[in-house]
């Protein structure tokens, strides 16, 4: 599944660095998929909305740093654990509920963002 950051967080920064996929953003800053992925072209969301790589999406909070679900992948393939909640110096970097998926899953989400 992927993280989340809670209203905890403290908006030090200090898991932003951390992410092997830039699924990480300043709050209201938005998202790309091509953001620190080599995805160049059309990718399917996992809502299943294709977009093109370079587009941008509205940020999912404005208040403290977020994670893209679509580019998060708990580090499987990169580390042994996620290196956003490793670093997070208050513990707000959880395991998001709504987005349930298996270490395989995980996997080919990182082989898709990573060319």
């Amino acid at each position: 599944m992927a993280i989340i950051i809670t209203d905890e967080c403290i908006n030090c920064g200090a898991c932003e660095p951390e992410c092997p996929n830039n699924a990480i953003y300043e709050g209201g800053v938005e998202w790309a998929i091509a953001d620190g992925t080599s995805v160049k072209d059309a990718y399917t969301l996992m809502n299943g909305d294709v977009t093109e790589a370079d587009a941008k999406h509205t940020p999912i909070s404005d208040d403290v740093y977020y994670i893209s679900p679509d580019k998060c992948t708990e580090c499987q393939g990169c580390h042994e654990e996620p290196q956003c909640a490793a670093g997070c110096p208050v513990d707000c970097c959880i395991p998001d509920e709504m987005y349930r998926e298996t270490v395989e899953v995980l996997l080919e989400k990182k082989a898709r963002l990573h060319l």
